[in-house]
């Protein structure tokens, strides 16, 4: 009878092992992250569209981002020209990233400094790098040149123009 008992311990033993199954495992990972450069943007130099001559004939003076003017209607442009810029901003942040930017949707009002009222209107902003392609980071840096369109009136108030509050030129990482 120990013959038989032991035996069925033995056989209870082998089958008691084989009928239990794994219900857990462990299993290890590491984390890893990546921190970059934060990406700024630092102005240079503001839009200016220099001096202009108004006419009885509303019209436009452009100013590309590499700071051609070019006019239409009754504006005109003259020999000497003061200073003419586009906006310039330096953008920094990571070697070889790239990255959007977001330009004004909305005029932005440039009122005159001694005649209360009378104002014109920048709008049309474009960029160099565009705002379609955005910009690379070569080197960790690349300038950014803003221009736009100012709409002149009809016998515009002669004076100096200044918009009272800055536009805004935003760029992110791609």
């Amino acid at each position: 009878m120990k013959k038989v008992l032991s035996l069925i311990v033995i056989a209870s033993a082998i089958f008691a092992g084989k009928a239990v199954a794994q219900t857990s495992a462990t299993a290890t990972a590491n984390a890893f992250a990546t921190v970059i450069t934060p990406i700024t943007l630092t102005k240079t130099l503001d839009l200016n569209f220099g001096i202009l001559a108004a006419s009885a004939t509303p019209g436009t003076l452009k100013i590309t981002p590499a700071g051609v003017r070019s006019t239409t209607g009754g504006v005109s442009t003259l020999p000497t020209t003061g200073t003419v810029t586009p906006a310039l901003f330096s953008v920094a942040g990571e070697d070889g990233y790239s990255y959007a930017i977001t330009l004004p949707l909305i005029p932005v009002v440039l009122n005159n400094t001694t005649h209360v009222g009378a104002f014109m209107l920048a709008t049309n902003f474009a960029s160099s790098p565009s705002v379609i392609t955005g910009g690379l980071l070569t080197g960790g840096t690349q300038a950014l040149n803003v221009g736009a369109t100012l709409y002149v009136g009809a016998n515009q108030t002669p004076g100096q123009y200044n918009s009272l509050l800055p536009f805004p030129v935003t760029v992110n990482y791609n």
